[in-house]
C-alpha cells in the first residue's frame, strides 16, 4: 500500500516537473521572440505584432512603406544610413516606439504625426537636411535624448521647451544664430552641444538649466563670455574654444564644479584672478591665445593642481 502511494507521489512530481520544464521553454521562447532583432522588413510584416526591434540600417531605402504602421508593438526602429527624404504618416501608429534612429538620411521634413509617439525616449535625426522642426516635436513628453546635429536649422520652435524630460540635446553643425527663450524650460537637461553654429549671444533663460553638466559652444561667434553661464553651478565641462573672446568675467570663479574648461583659439590676453577659485578644475586649454609668458606663469600659480595647455 505504501509502495503504491509512494509511486503515485513520484508520478505526480514527475508530471509536475515536466509541466514546469515545458512552461519554462515556452517562456524562454517568448522572451527570445521579444528580443529578436528583425533585419528584413518583409519578414517582420509576416508577424507584425511579434516585432519589438527592427534594424533596417544601410539598406538604401528611399521610401518607407505605409505598412510600417502595422508593427504596433515595435519598440526600437533603426533606419540610419538610408536615402529617406521623408517619413510616411503611418509612423505615428507606432505607439510603443521608444527609440527611433533616422541618422544619415536626406530627410527634409518631419511629419506632424510624430507627436503620437508618446513613449519615444531617443530620437536620432543627425546628418539630414532639416531646415525646420514641426511644432509637434514638443509633444514628445518622454523624450530623453534628441540629436539634430549636422542639419540646416536656423532656429528652433518655441515648443522645444515642452520636452520636460530631455537630458541630452545635440545641435552640432547647424546654422543657429539665436536660441528660443523656451530653452530655459528644459529643467532636466544635462548635455547641451551647440558646437559649430553662428551664435553671437545666449538667451538669459539658459541660466535656468541648473542640472546642466556639459555645455559645448565651440566654433561660434561669441565675442563676450555669456554672463548667464555663471549661474550654471553644476557645470562640469565647458567648451568655448574657437570663438572671439577677449576677456573672461570675474564670475567665472562661481563654477565650482567645473572640471574641464576649453578656451583655446580665442583672443585672450589675461585671465581674471577668480580663475583660481576653480578648485575642481582638472584641465584648462588656452592654446592659440595671446597670453604673455608672465601671464602664463601667473595662471599656473593660480591653478597649481590643474593641467594647463598653452601650446
Amino acid at each position: 500500500m505504501n509502495f503504491r502511494i509512494t509511486l503515485n507521489y513520484l508520478q505526480k512530481i514527475t508530471i509536475g516537473l515536466l509541466f514546469l520544464m515545458h512552461l519554462s521553454c515556452e517562456i524562454q521562447a517568448e522572451e527570445f521572440e521579444q528580443q529578436e532583432t528583425y533585419t528584413d522588413l518583409t519578414k517582420a510584416l509576416q508577424n507584425p505584432l511579434k516585432v519589438r526591434t527592427l534594424d533596417l540600417s544601410a539598406n538604401r531605402f528611399k521610401t518607407l512603406p505605409k505598412e510600417i504602421g502595422k508593427l504596433k508593438n515595435l519598440q526600437e526602429l533603426n533606419l540610419n544610413k538610408n536615402q529617406l527624404t521623408t517619413l510616411p504618416q503611418e509612423i505615428g501608429q507606432l505607439k510603443n516606439l521608444k527609440s527611433l534612429n533616422l541618422s544619415y538620411n536626406q530627410i527634409k521634413t518631419i511629419p506632424k504625426e510624430i507627436e503620437k509617439l508618446q513613449k519615444l525616449q531617443s530620437l536620432g535625426l543627425d546628418n539630414n537636411q532639416l531646415t525646420t522642426l514641426p511644432q509637434e516635436i514638443g509633444q514628445l513628453q518622454n523624450l530623453q535624448s534628441l540629436d539634430l546635429s549636422t542639419n540646416r536649422l536656423t532656429t528652433l520652435p518655441q515648443e522645444i521647451g515642452h520636452l520636460q524630460n530631455l537630458q541630452d540635446l545635440y545641435l552640432v553643425s547647424n546654422q543657429l544664430t539665436i536660441l528660443p527663450n523656451e530653452i530655459g524650460q528644459l529643467k532636466n537637461l544635462q548635455t547641451l552641444n551647440l558646437r559649430n553654429n553662428r551664435l553671437t549671444t545666449l538667451s538669459k533663460e539658459i541660466e535656468q538649466l541648473q542640472n546642466l553638466k556639459s555645455l559645448d559652444l565651440r566654433s561660434n561667434q561669441l565675442t563676450t563670455f555669456p554672463k548667464e553661464i555663471e549661474q550654471l553651478k553644476n557645470l562640469q565641462v565647458l567648451d568655448l574654444g574657437s570663438n572671439q573672446l577677449t576677456t573672461l568675467p570675474e564670475g567665472i570663479g562661481q563654477l565650482k564644479n567645473l572640471q574641464t574648461l576649453d578656451l583655446d583659439s580665442n583672443q585672450l590676453t589675461t585671465l581674471p584672478q577668480e580663475i583660481g577659485q576653480l578648485q575642481n578644475l582638472q584641465e584648462l586649454f588656452l592654446n592659440n591665445n595671446q597670453l604673455s609668458s608672465q601671464e602664463k606663469k601667473r595662471i599656473r600659480k593660480l591653478l597649481p593642481k590643474c593641467q594647463i595647455y598653452f601650446d
